[in-house]
């Protein structure tokens, strides 16, 4: 396990200065953010003065140098925009990101194992193939469309749910949270289902794949033969072998959810990461963008750590040292 860890760590922290210097050489040569933060009629000193407040005038290895001897301090910059650190910025805006995220994760395994466990069962009947069919839209249809058909069906035409914002926040365990007052929850409804229909589809695919190579295995007419129910060997043999694979891809899906909750974020202008990303992109505001692809690229990381670990555990026979 010491190993493990040991390896794992090494590996993150090489690919975290990896992805910083690729990150920072490709954002900070991508246009001039002095042309959107001055005004047009701004004198040619006021635009050197920026400049050299920015750090701008410096050469690009200095800059960076500089931005890596912070970011080991714990700074990533201030925003040109907020005159704030970015890693505030963006701590900030985490917490909206994160609920949405990890609801979107629970109704794609509320909704997508039962109905592939419900499929897997029944090959070749009309409600197979309901469902294969339900699994492939879900796959197909762009996200910002889906979106945006969302707004239209539940907030325009019948009226329902909010088509935008976060709601009222309530406090659990110390933290603010949507979950806890009526106006929070109508207003993640939509934009957690549109982040989570995706997912749904693949852990749809993924159950009902892994139920049907497991229904004819040995061990499975072992439990028959000796009078099990077919309810107990589905829910206690037949998901817990296939829950391997689940948790391995829903782990590594769920960095993705983060990640690319972006559209989500902007279609229903949900207050996450992913709309200051956006904000921040529009303005050229590089210390932010630089961090927020940081701190995601640190959350795949942990993800992949925890993922290796609970997948060790549900199969013990699994190494930690050769997970790697």
């Amino acid at each position: 396990m010491t190993v493990f860890v040991i390896r794992r760590l090494s590996q993150s922290l090489f690919v975290l200065l990896v992805t910083s210097v690729i990150v920072f050489t490709g954002i900070y040569a991508v246009g001039n953010p002095i042309d959107i933060l001055l005004a047009p009629d701004a004198t040619f000193a006021e635009r050197e003065q920026a400049i050299r407040a920015l750090g701008l005038d410096r050469p690009m290895w200095e800059q960076y140098g500089t931005f890596l001897w912070n970011a080991l301090h714990g700074d990533l910059g201030r925003s040109f925009v907020f005159n704030q650190p970015s890693i505030d910025l963006i701590l900030n805006r985490m917490p909206a990101t994160l609920e949405l995220a990890f609801v979107a994760l629970a109704m794609s395994l509320a909704i997508g194992i039962p109905l592939g466990l419900w499929a897997g069962l029944k090959p070749g009947s009309a409600l197979d193939e309901t469902v294969m069919t339900g699994s492939i839209l879900g796959f197909s249809l762009p996200n910002f469309w889906q979106g945006m058909m969302l707004i239209m069906i539940f907030s325009v035409w019948l009226g329902w749910l909010p088509s935008s914002g976060r709601g009222e926040l309530g406090t659990f365990l110390g933290f603010r949270t949507s979950l806890t007052t009526w106006s929070g929850i109508s207003h993640l409804i939509l934009p957690a289902i549109n982040l989570a229909l995706f997912k749904i589809s693949l852990v749809i695919r993924l159950t009902r794949s892994g139920v049907r190579e497991t229904m004819p295995l040995d061990f499975v007419k072992f439990a028959r033969a000796k009078g099990l129910s077919e309810r107990r060997i589905v829910s206690v043999h037949v998901l817990k072998n296939i829950m391997i694979p689940i948790v391995t891809v829903v782990g590594v899906e769920f960095g993705s959810i983060i990640a690319f909750a972006i559209v989500t974020e902007t279609i229903f202008a949900w207050p996450g990461m992913g709309k200051l990303l956006i904000d921040s992109i529009m303005r050229l505001d590089r210390p932010v963008v630089v961090a927020y692809l940081l701190v995601v690229v640190t959350l795949f990381i942990v993800i992949n750590f925890v993922v290796d670990i609970l997948y060790s555990l549900l199969d013990p026979r699994i190494r930690l040292g050769s997970a790697v």
